[in-house]
């Protein structure tokens, strides 16, 4: 029963850390469905759900970190505009705005630009786990009631 609890936890961690990068995946869906199934304690699954979203994220800042060095090759995924314009945005709202990096569609951009703009690792841990547990946590509060 370990294999499966370590697999289930597991299988929940990586799509959480899968879904908090670039890549378009669903962490929400396999939670609420490990929450269902009532085989394992919310708090192990929050904190596997939490801890691979928070790494994932990581991912995010420490390539933010480094890609303006390819900004002006032609295969660079953004334009220097839309780059620009990102980090615009970002200097406007400041480290505040990674409080949304739970959101759909704006968080994972917003975690590689706030590498880009060099944001303090603590702070962005900080800020990014405040964000990324309170979302699952309101979730798991959702499905169980």
């Amino acid at each position: 029963m370990l294999s499966l609890a370590l697999a289930a936890h597991a299988g929940l961690f990586l799509s959480a850390f899968g879904a908090a990068t670039l890549l378009p995946l669903q962490s929400e869906a396999v939670l609420v469905g490990l929450l269902l199934g009532g085989q394992y304690s919310v708090w192990t699954l929050l904190l596997a759900a939490s801890l691979g979203n928070v790494l994932g994220s990581l991912v995010n800042w420490v390539l933010g970190r480094g890609i303006e060095r390819w900004r002006d090759r032609r295969w660079f995924p953004v334009s220097a505009q839309t780059l620009e314009k990102a980090q615009a945005r970002y200097q406007r709202f400041g480290s505040w705005s990674l409080l949304l990096s739970w959101a759909p569609v704006i968080g994972d951009p917003l975690t590689l630009i706030a590498g880009v703009m060099r944001e303090p690792l603590w702070r962005f841990l900080l800020l990014v786990t405040l964000a990324k547990v309170g979302r699952y946590a309101i979730l798991a509060w959702l499905t169980l009631g």
